[in-house]
């Protein structure tokens, strides 16, 4: 076998490595009582109570770091080259999971996958917070049970995120109201 499809397996590994995490992260880290006041937690139970705050950039770039250091170092010294391209196949899909993330808070849905993985996130916000924890795919939801599927999502008025709302009507605006509906309260 050739050294770049070992090193691209790796790096599929690696980012594999990131999906499992951040479901086990997101599930356990930031929704299990026993564990919710892990700097992890804090944050993300803001998130939940504020919508689009998002920890701060500089935070996460410094998990990264911890996480290429800490756990890079011995790896790449054990592993060499492929497990420098663990390495880095966990942090590039780490990185797209924060994009994805924020966007999904932020922006409109691109394309089929970007709407439906924001009415999956979003059914985890506002419709059942101990289900659909996996933020990019279902995989491991399907995989702890987890899963549920998504009908209309009820968004609470305080927590609509700006392209939802049409700023003429305050109405959902007409191109999601087959996937959202505002709710007045204060239940998240």
């Amino acid at each position: 076998m050739s050294s770049a499809v070992v090193l691209g397996a790796a790096a599929v590994g690696g980012a594999a490595t990131w999906s499992f995490l951040e479901y086990v992260i997101h599930r356990w880290l930031g929704h299990a009582r026993r564990f919710r006041g892990n700097p992890f937690g804090v944050e993300h139970v803001r998130h939940h109570a504020e919508g689009n705050y998002f920890a701060p950039t500089i935070k996460k770039l410094g998990v990264a770091a911890v996480v290429a250091v800490g756990l890079g170092a011995p790896v790449a010294w054990l592993l060499g080259a492929v497990g420098v391209a663990w390495i880095c196949g966990l942090l590039v899909a780490y990185g797209a999971y924060e994009l994805l993330h924020r966007r999904e808070h932020t922006h409109p849905g691109l394309g089929r996958y970007g709407r439906w993985v924001r009415v999956h996130h979003f059914h985890h916000h506002f419709v059942d917070p101990r289900s659909n924890h996996g933020v990019t795919s279902p995989l491991w939801d399907l995989v702890f049970g987890t899963f549920q599927r998504t009908g209309v999502i009820p968004v609470p008025r305080r927590l609509a995120m700006a392209w939802l709302v049409d700023d003429a009507t305050g109405a959902v605006r007409p191109e999601h109201a087959h996937r959202y509906a505002l709710r007045e309260g204060k239940r998240a």
